[in-house]
């Protein structure tokens, strides 16, 4: 069931954005050569907690962090270790989100670890645009396959995969709520987009093969052919004026 939000209930929800687009950008900025991804994690879940606010994933499903830390080929659930070091050259995907007063944020980016390799620099340019292609798209009155399109025109068209095996989702009062986004769709096809809608946008776009696998953690899911992926997310609101981005730092 798709539910749309009040104006009081977005308020919230700009609040519990704002919270956890800070609580992403302070781990982005204690990436550097040398330190874990579980202190990454502390930085995060140390921020939201701060805030008065409670980390979305922490115990969601049994995850056992923060924050999802997703190192070079890992393109989600990344579980942050005492023992996963960053090195120079590394793309680093976080993705974090916490509670405020019953509302959810969501959001994620992939940092680069100092200089990093052309082709690293540039899938992470291609997902952040799509991220932005698929805001674009997503206003009242669409569909859920214009906002999916736009997303995977923008990143096939320069030579990349578009993940299938998980998508974006509704965000609100739950984490995941109704509708499902995925990253890839048909123009016109799909649940209409209407004021009050509220939706997680994110992209996963693998510099190789679309597939991927989980390994034996049960969390940790990687590109199948072990090559590089990124991954960028905005919690968005439908609005009558446009798609709205909740997920916006201090």
């Amino acid at each position: 069931m798709i539910v749309l939000k009040t104006n009081r209930e977005l308020k919230i929800m700009r609040e519990a954005g704002r919270i956890s687009a800070n609580a992403l950008k302070l781990a982005g900025e204690a990436i550097e050569p040398g330190v874990s991804t579980w202190e990454i994690d502390r930085v995060a879940r140390r921020y939201i907690e701060e805030q008065g606010a409670t980390p979305s994933f922490l115990g969601y499903g049994g995850f056992p962090a923060s924050a999802c830390i997703s190192v070079n080929d890992v393109v989600i659930h990344g579980i942050p270790h005492k023992g996963k070091l960053i090195k120079q050259g590394d793309i680093v995907s976080i993705d974090v989100g916490a509670i405020f007063e019953g509302f959810n944020g969501d959001n994620a980016w992939t940092f680069p670890c100092g200089d990093v390799s052309e082709e690293a620099q540039t899938l992470m340019d291609t997902t952040r645009e799509s991220l932005f292609e698929g805001i674009k798209a997503a206003k009242a009155g669409s569909r859920i396959g214009d906002v999916g399109s736009a997303v995977q025109r923008y990143a096939e068209a320069r030579g990349y995969s578009v993940v299938r095996d998980y998508v974006g989702h509704g965000v609100g009062a739950k984490m995941h709520e109704d509708p499902s986004v995925p990253n890839y769709g048909t123009p016109g096809r799909g649940v209409r987009l209407l004021p009050g809608m509220t939706i997680a946008i994110e992209p996963m776009i693998n510099q190789g093969v679309k597939e991927v696998k989980t390994l034996q953690d049960g969390w940790t899911t990687v590109t199948a052919d072990r090559k590089l992926s990124a991954h960028f997310e905005h919690s968005v609101a439908i609005t009558q004026d446009g798609p709205v981005i909740l997920t916006v730092p201090d």
